[in-house]
This record gives C-alpha cells, sequence and structure tokens, in this order.
C-alpha cells in the first residue's frame, strides 16, 4: 500500500497535461487519464519515473459510460492497493462565445454534461468505490474540482461555462456536507486555479465583441502577462491538493491562500 493513485479528467491537454506529466514525475504514483484523444506520451513518462499510466479514451459528454468504467475499475482493485486515492476533475467545454440564444441546443447540453455531469457522476462513482479502501480510513481520499472565477461572478456570452462552474462549487458544497456526517468521510475542494494560457484563453481572446463584451479585458491580461503558464497553474493545483487543511473550506482560489 505505497501507491498512490489519481483519476484525471481532461488529462490531454493544457493544465490538465501538465497535472498528469507532474503528477507522474514521482515514483509510486498511478494516474488514469481519461480524455477523448489520450496522450501517448504520458506512459512513457511514467515508466521512466517509476510511476504508472492507464490511458483511457472515454468522451464525457457521455457521462454515464464514463462513471460506470470508473466504478468497474475501482471495484477489481483491493481495498488496501493504494495509500491515497485523488479524483481531480478537471475536463471543462466553452461553448461558442455569444448570447445563449445563438448557441444550439446541442452545444448548450456538451458543455453541462462535460463540465457538470461528468464530473457529478464520476464523484458519485468514486465515493462508492472507495467506500471501504484503507485510504478512506486514512482520510486520504480526495476530490479536488478544478473550477472558475466564472463560476463565481457571472460573464455575458459564456452562460453555459458559468452555469457549469456555479454548479460544480455548489455541489462541491453539498458534497462536503454529507461527507462530514461519515465516520471516515472524503475531503472535497473546488478551486478556481487563476487565469491559465490554454487554447480556452485563446478562444476568449478570439472572441466577438459585439457578441463577448468581456473580450478586451482577456487580450489585456496576456499582453500584460498576468497569465500562469498551463505548468505554473498544476504546480499550485497540487500544492493545495498536499496541503493539510484540504477540505476545510469546499470553495476556494489558489489567488487566495
Amino acid at each position: 500500500m505505497t501507491e498512490h493513485l489519481m483519476i484525471l479528467t481532461g488529462a490531454s491537454r493544457g493544465l490538465g497535461l501538465a497535472v498528469a506529466r507532474q503528477w507522474l514525475q514521482t515514483s509510486g504514483h498511478v494516474l488514469i487519464a481519461l480524455a477523448r484523444h489520450p496522450d501517448a506520451s504520458l506512459a512513457d513518462r511514467a515508466q521512466q519515473q517509476g510511476s504508472r499510466c492507464l490511458s483511457w479514451a472515454l468522451d464525457l459528454a457521455d457521462a454515464p459510460a464514463a462513471a460506470q468504467a470508473l466504478a468497474d475499475w475501482l471495484a477489481a482493485q483491493p481495498a488496501d492497493a493504494f495509500a491515497s486515492a485523488t479524483l481531480l476533475n478537471n475536463a471543462g467545454v466553452l461553448s461558442p462565445l455569444g448570447p445563449i440564444g445563438a448557441s444550439s441546443a446541442a452545444e448548450l447540453s456538451n458543455a453541462l454534461r462535460v463540465g457538470l455531469e461528468a464530473p457529478m457522476l464520476l464523484t458519485a462513482a468514486f465515493l462508492r468505490g472507495t467506500e471501504g479502501w484503507s485510504a478512506r480510513q486514512a482520510g486520504a481520499v480526495k476530490v479536488l474540482n478544478v473550477s472558475s472565477g466564472l463560476g463565481r461572478r457571472a460573464m455575458a456570452g459564456s452562460a453555459a461555462y458559468c452555469a457549469a462552474k456555479a454548479g460544480m462549487d455548489h455541489y462541491s458544497r453539498a458534497v462536503a456536507l454529507e461527507e462530514a456526517q461519515r465516520p471516515h468521510p472524503a475531503r472535497i475542494v473546488s478551486l478556481a486555479p487563476g487565469v491559465v494560457d490554454t487554447d480556452m484563453q485563446v478562444q476568449l481572446r478570439a472572441g466577438d465583441p459585439a457578441a463577448f463584451p468581456d473580450r478586451l479585458r482577456f487580450v489585456q491580461l496576456k499582453d500584460a502577462g498576468l497569465l500562469d503558464s498551463a505548468e505554473a497553474a498544476a504546480a499550485k493545483v497540487l500544492a493545495w491538493l498536499d496541503r493539510a487543511d484540504f477540505g476545510a473550506q469546499p470553495i476556494a482560489d489558489v489567488r487566495e491562500g
């Protein structure tokens, strides 16, 4: 029972890929990397560092199937297989920028399925699957949801993304209350990682100013050098995961701690 498990969504690019690479730098770390198109280099990196990586090609828009795959895998693991277990819900989708009426039903549904339904279903499967684990008894089972300032401050032109992140925050609060009643609670945090220079930021800066009034703010953040690289943001997320007080407050921001 010396290995440490992380289940990570959106592990193929941006912040998720940076988290995956940094997690795998430590011997004895095990990563289950969920993405529609897994990054093949992660397995080689893991082998070089004495860690392990399992890549699952899954579309989180089909959240029930993803949650069932996780449930089945967890059920096959011995209860004392891992010293700790973490679910890190990172994947998200920014639907086309503009008024909600300009987005198709499919685009809005996809953003909410990936950004909110999948994290909820995966969290439920993860908590059920680790219920009897030794790591749970040791207080070493955690859920870290990658949230956003946009879940806490609305922005015109991105209603679905704002809704998904606000929902992520609030379900994290509810789960924290539920777990507090259990003899061996899992710990959960919905963490805003700051402003990160990823493909999503590129999409925001390329938005039509007529449909996306806040576009200029994101251009200015980039021009002023105020964006974290994915690697810097990943380091902050993993440092938060390691905090002794992780879970004391279910809603957090790396810029406030």
